[in-house]
């Protein structure tokens, strides 16, 4: 199971995600470095946990803006890789994203439709993953454009569609300590869909959490408090 710290990118800085209430983010304070500029906060986690691989959640482009281009070029050139939301509306950002040589996030937040994730998946569907956003369980964006608008059945949907990579994000458990609480319904579709990577995120407090998703087979898992807060070292990771 891979770890993948996030950056939560507005105004340039990197900022601390709470219940994804995003009026309320403001720079991050962590135990791993005193600064929140991109560059710096994945070097230190780089250097202080061993991970390179992050998740780049473009806060400002999810709400619309231009993405943060030369970030996501300087984080590269310093050797990270990078999964981007960065706010796919239509196939044209998804093929931006890719021409940069980071994983593109589609978003069920953003997303115009079913329609532009079979468009992705046609595309790329080896460097693209799916975004089942909610907010307490229910789900965000545009529900209603799918054939049924239930979590589950827009998760059917979007394998059908021929998805690989399927993250389970409830951003209200974003940065509250609460767990991710999404264990039940990734395990169902880990039983149901054993092709398809599902990756999980939002809540994650410490090793425990961690452990419980391996064992339901989550293949990847997004974090950022629990390292900020010094809930998960580099020791933990590697007792994994």
């Amino acid at each position: 199971m891979r770890i993948l710290p996030v950056l939560d990118l507005l105004d340039g800085q990197v900022v601390r995600g709470v219940a994804g209430r995003r009026q309320d983010y403001r720079p991050v304070i962590s135990r791993l470095t005193r600064l929140s500029q991109p560059l710096d906060v994945a070097r230190a986690f780089r250097e202080q946990v061993g991970l390179t691989e992050l998740y780049l959640a473009d806060l400002d482009a999810i709400a619309g803006k231009e993405p943060a281009w030369p970030i996501y070029a300087t984080l590269q050139a310093e050797g990270f890789s990078l999964w981007v939301d960065a706010g796919v509306r239509e196939a044209a950002r998804g093929r931006q994203l890719a021409e940069r040589g980071v994983g593109v996030v589609a978003g069920l937040e953003t997303l115009t439709g079913p329609a532009v994730l079979a468009e992705l998946v046609q595309e790329r569907a080896d460097g693209l993953v799916f975004s089942l956003d909610l907010r307490g369980g229910q789900p965000l964006g545009k529900p209603e454009a799918w054939q049924g608008a239930d979590v589950w059945s827009i998760a059917l949907q979007a394998v059908a569609l021929g998805v690989r990579r399927l993250l389970v994000l409830d951003l209200a458990r974003v940065g509250v300590s609460t767990g991710t609480g999404t264990e039940a319904l990734c395990g169902r579709l880990r039983a149901a869909y054993p092709q398809v990577e599902v990756w999980a995120g939002g809540g994650v407090r410490g090793r425990d959490d961690l452990q419980r998703l391996q064992s339901s087979g989550i293949r990847a898992v997004l974090v950022a408090s629990a390292l900020h807060d010094g809930l998960l070292t580099r020791a933990d990771l590697v007792a994994l």
